[in-house]
């Protein structure tokens, strides 16, 4: 049997966390410490791999009753390799230090167990009630797995030059940022996109560090068809679009 799949083979790396290509994450288990991964991402493995639900505690079963923001996910564990991936969407691997990282939840592929995470707000920059974005703060040291619809934008921020984001764009960024959501617009129009541009809600971000945008204002793909219907599919955010839809029901 001949083909040229056969180039396709496995990576051979001593690395915990390596991409077998842009799309698809090789992890590698010793049985020390086990590796936190999106529900249903498991595309392959080898060895002596365990899968079970991961636990969440009552204050982070509260946050994502309240705020919708939360971790799916299962537990990795044992000797081997699993193979992880999700629709084919770009991953990247990130290393988290004290500094800390906020994402949204929905780019997390997978996490070493040893971090934790908390749901923080974003407030609007107006205070109007419903038209904040909630998101997840990481924190400990370890390695986190994001995934991007197409090849993404790291954005350096700095004290003399702040970044403005779209809010359903935006990936993760640097916990140690100081973020406001808000519209660029005047306060009577706050609801409404734009003008005509269909430009809404953004993140502007002051400070030290890193904002990750991708280059698309639609959700990753899984969330697509889970009871979000057409808001869900184009580009209405899971969370923070809250002031994108109201804006589209009260410019009609």
């Amino acid at each position: 049997m001949q083909s040229p799949l056969f180039g396709f083979t496995e990576n051979q790396t001593q690395d915990r966390y390596a991409l077998q290509n842009p799309q698809l994450l090789r992890v590698a288990l010793s049985g020390h410490e086990d590796v936190l991964a999106r529900k249903g991402s498991m595309v392959a493995y080898q060895g002596l791999i365990e899968f079970d639900g991961e636990y969440q505690t009552p204050g982070q079963h509260r946050a994502r009753g309240r705020t919708g923001e939360g971790l799916d996910l299962m537990r990795c564990s044992g000797q081997g390799t699993v193979y992880l991936a999700n629709l084919a969407q770009h991953i990247h691997v990130v290393d988290v230090d004290h500094d800390g990282l906020t994402v949204d939840s929905a780019y997390v592929l997978a996490l070493d167990s040893t971090l934790h995470w908390e749901s923080i707000a974003v407030d609007s920059q107006y205070g109007i009630s419903g038209s904040g974005k909630y998101n997840l703060n990481i924190s400990g040291r370890g390695k986190v797995a994001l995934m991007t619809s197409g090849q993404p934008l790291m954005l350096q921020v700095t004290p003399d030059k702040y970044v403005n984001v779209d809010a359903d764009a935006i990936v993760a960024w640097s916990s140690s940022l100081r973020v406001q959501m808000q519209a660029q617009t005047h306060s009577s129009g706050v609801w409404r996109r734009r003008g005509n541009t269909g430009e809404g809600w953004e993140l502007s971000f002051l400070g030290q560090g890193y904002a990750l945008v991708q280059p698309s204002e639609l959700l990753p793909p899984q969330n697509a068809g889970i009871g979000g219907g057409m808001a869900a599919q184009f580009g209405m955010g899971q969370q923070g679009a809250r002031g994108q839809n109201q804006g589209n029901i009260f410019s009609n």
